[in-house]
């Protein structure tokens, strides 16, 4: 599986788990940090550590292997850095706070995906 198609399950799995506002961002031309990052929101400290969880999951299904992670602990901010891929799962409030996709997002750069994030919240 290449880089987009990882980015592509690990959004879909993040769906599945019921991620709110789920964002993938393509920036290798921005960084050398990664070439594509995954931001998505939890509701609670248990759901974001169920979302690294499943994100663990579909790296380790594809041999890859996390480098390094941060806040997976506390769970209100955690980064799972992968090389190519970084994952940042957030509580909601932090994520506003931050709004990291607005400091990596170029306008063309924002990757779609097959499902519909569209509905009401619960």
């Amino acid at each position: 599986m290449n880089d987009l198609e990882l980015v592509q399950a690990l959004a879909e799995k993040l769906y599945d788990r019921k991620a709110d506002d789920i964002v993938a961002l393509k920036v290798s031309h921005l960084t050398v940090l990664c070439d594509y990052m995954v931001i998505a929101s939890g509701r609670s400290a248990a759901q974001i550590s169920s979302l690294c969880d499943a994100v663990d999951e579909v790296m380790a299904a594809n041999s890859v292997q996390l480098r390094r992670s941060e806040g997976t602990r506390e769970c209100r901010w955690a980064i799972l850095d992968y090389g190519h891929i970084i994952v940042h799962l957030f509580h909601r409030d932090e994520r506003a706070f931050y709004g990291l996709e607005r400091l990596w997002t170029d306008g063309q750069n924002r990757l779609s995906f097959s499902f519909d994030q569209s509905s009401p919240e619960d």
